[in-house]
């Protein structure tokens, strides 16, 4: 007969299922997701965990996503030939390691839901009304029928891993909230220290992400578990993020990592980051289904049974939980002795399935609210898969009881109850049907007014390749075969690769004299497309951007107003050709650089404050270098100047140029 576990195991396997077809489907990696392959490769070949070798510049906003597949690249053998453009074995190894973590998340996550439900509910509501209970999927529907879901399993981009991380994060929560609160074997503390490992990756797996792993851990802290423990709890929850920003304040010099200093993350665009929601919502009536979870979740809130809270009077004083207690058993007056008893009743209720529930859906709600007042994002949903992912979550599976009699007013509501249910997750299935393959209306390789694109179908049109994988595939993108052409003729003598509107040819502009040794033959690419480039291009060629992601000095610029989102900074020319060493006039200058304009750029480059960030992430690595960045890295952190040279050299208090035209 159709039961719990078997109802639960079928539609665990058919969602699977069709999520792995469907992200399979849409294979690709985004530009965005080569990034971290040219990482990977200067890693491998010794140069660090850096973009470009010899700059101390992390490129890459999830530091778990560039180790996890560093290691992979190294056990596979994928990137042994990492000093050249690579031969597509790295991103396979980044499409499967993102597709497998992607698909493994639902299941993992629906078993966390049908653990929240538990043999308790499921006893209550089946077995003690002679009916059959059903576990059916439910939120689970909702995110793998999305696109973009599909889209970014795998894409080369750390979605996979977060919504993983997340996955596990739940389970080993909800695990910790069902375990019996007097447990204090070594099993039981074990489990407890691992949840609390966890939950302190989560600044490694995305900075912003710290807001659901904090929460977890803040409940962890106050439940009642005794100092000792929550002691180990804390050093075991930070030694990895703390020990790893200890290294990231001293290798780059920064707090963060280098995208969000070039997105400026404390920046605020509360009207973009709603239009970025109703680009997710309104093409596939989101609402619809998000309507019909919220009902569910709320039947099953009203008709779910309930659990005897613990009573703090019937605590032995000699428990573990007394150790947060000490002054209660004193002869105290009234009001702190109130203020004791409530605290551990507090305490008490903290280990519930309940409280896990609610502090996942303030998780979610604040990571909601975060990307709002960020703006969103430049792609198509991506920043709002992982929050929508937590808030679906307690319905991923929902339970549908069906008693087996309807003569009592008890089983007529339970009756109308598991109707309800069932009716919302046929619904949920006929949306899915509906929305699976729905793209926006706008053609696909226009980028919108609001500056938001379907980034897999712009890429896919684009380069008329169906599902582009390799850096070799963007070869096909406007401009790319050109640039490695470029590259090879400059090979010897070297000079700065800078786009023009043709897209089959590029500028060059001349490296003057007396550069040092390591400098007097470099080639630098300057282009917006950071990924595709990078890994098309050799190790020993620089590549950075006008946004400033690898870029610390277009990092550093102030945000643009009105900028597109996701790339509001936006480096003017003449500062890169007198950062790497150009010519500022002559016939070297490609014509369209105004030669004042680059001497101005090397006038605002002698800023001091400029200098000395120049010198935190080129300089010799030592450990004096070390400490010295461990010190300035808040001062480099929110260290801006402006965009303009001319203007720079007023910041920064500088002799003008005095032949500027008026």
């Amino acid at each position: 007969m159709l039961g719990p576990g078997l109802s639960w195991l079928i539609g665990t396997v058919l969602v699977t299922v069709f999520f792995a077809i469907g992200a399979w489907q849409r294979r690709w990696i985004a530009d965005d997701g080569l990034i971290v392959l040219r990482t990977i490769r200067n890693l491998l070949a010794g140069n660090g965990p850096v973009f470009n070798a010899g700059e101390r510049v992390e490129a890459n906003t999830s530091t778990a996503w560039t180790y996890l597949l560093w290691f992979f690249s190294w056990v596979t053998g994928a990137g042994s030939d990492a000093n050249g453009t690579g031969d597509g074995h790295l991103e396979y190894v980044a499409l499967w390691v993102a597709l497998v973590l992607s698909v493994a998340a639902i299941p993992i996550a629906m078993y966390g839901t049908a653990r929240l439900y538990g043999d308790r509910w499921l006893s209550a509501r089946g077995r003690a009304a002679a009916g059959v209970t059903l576990l059916l999927p439910l939120g689970s529907i909702v995110y793998i029928s999305l696109p973009p879901a599909r889209d970014f399993a795998t894409s080369g981009l750390e979605n996979g891993l977060v919504i993983f991380w997340i996955a596990c994060l739940w389970c080993l929560f909800l695990a910790w909230s069902r375990r019996d609160p007097e447990r204090t074997d070594w099993r039981a503390r074990t489990a407890f220290l691992g949840l609390s490992f966890v939950a302190g990756l989560a600044p490694l797996i995305r900075p912003e992400i710290t807001v659901l792993g904090g929460l977890v851990l803040l409940v962890l802290f106050c439940a009642p578990i005794g100092w000792k423990l929550r002691v180990s709890m804390v050093v075991v929850a930070a030694v990895v993020p703390v020990g790893y920003q200890i290294f990231r304040m001293g290798y780059y010099a920064i707090l963060v990592p280098n995208p969000a200093i070039a997105k400026d993350a404390s920046g605020s665009k509360w009207g973009q980051g709603f239009t970025y929601l109703d680009n997710l919502f309104s093409p596939y009536i989101l609402l619809l289904p998000v309507i019909l979870a919220i009902l569910v979740g709320v039947v099953l809130a009203v008709t779910g049974p309930r659990r005897s809270s613990h009573d703090p009077e019937q605590i032995d004083p000699h428990d573990h939980i007394a150790d947060d207690i000490p002054d209660i058993l004193e002869p105290v007056d009234s009001s702190p002795r109130r203020f004791a008893a409530r605290w551990i009743d507090f305490q008490a209720r903290l280990q519930q399935p309940s409280t896990v529930v609610i502090t996942i859906l303030v998780a979610g709600v604040l990571l909601t609210l975060y990307w709002l007042r960020q703006g969103g994002d430049f792609m198509h949903g991506r920043v709002l898969l992982a929050p929508l992912f937590i808030l679906l979550l307690p319905v991923m599976v929902v339970p549908a009881t069906i008693p087996a009699t309807a003569r009592t007013a008890v089983s007529r509501w339970r009756l109308a109850a598991a109707a309800f249910i069932i009716l919302c997750v046929g619904g949920t299935v006929w949306w899915g049907a509906a929305v699976s393959q729905k793209v926006l209306s706008q053609a696909p390789m226009d980028i919108s007014r609001n500056g938001i694109v379907d980034e897999r179908r712009f890429y896919v049109a684009n380069m008329a390749i169906e599902n582009p994988v390799t850096a070799k595939d963007y070869l096909e993108y406007p401009r790319m075969r050109a640039m490695v052409e470029k590259i090879n003729e400059l090979h010897g003598t070297g000079g700065i690769i800078l786009p023009s509107g043709n897209y089959d040819e590029w500028y060059v502009a001349r490296l003057r004299g007396g550069l040092p040794a390591g400098q007097k033959d470099k080639t630098t690419v300057y282009f917006l497309n950071l990924g595709m480039t990078g890994m098309n291009a050799p190790l020993d060629v620089r590549v950075v951007d006008q946004m400033g992601l690898a870029y610390p000095l277009a990092a550093h610029t102030e945000r643009l107003k009105d900028g597109r989102i996701g790339h509001d900074k936006n480096l003017p020319t003449a500062w890169v050709i007198a950062e790497s060493g150009g010519v500022s006039g002559g016939p070297g200058l490609p014509a369209y650089v105004e030669s004042i304009d680059v001497r101005e750029a090397n006038v605002a480059l002698t800023c001091p404050a400029t200098q000395a960030r120049f010198s935190s992430y080129k300089g010799v690595w030592s450990f004096a270098r070390f400490r010295h960045n461990l010190r300035q890295s808040f001062e480099f952190n929110s260290y801006r100047i402006s965009r303009t040279p001319e203007y720079e050299i007023l910041r920064c208090g500088l002799k003008p140029v005095t032949d500027r035209p008026q």
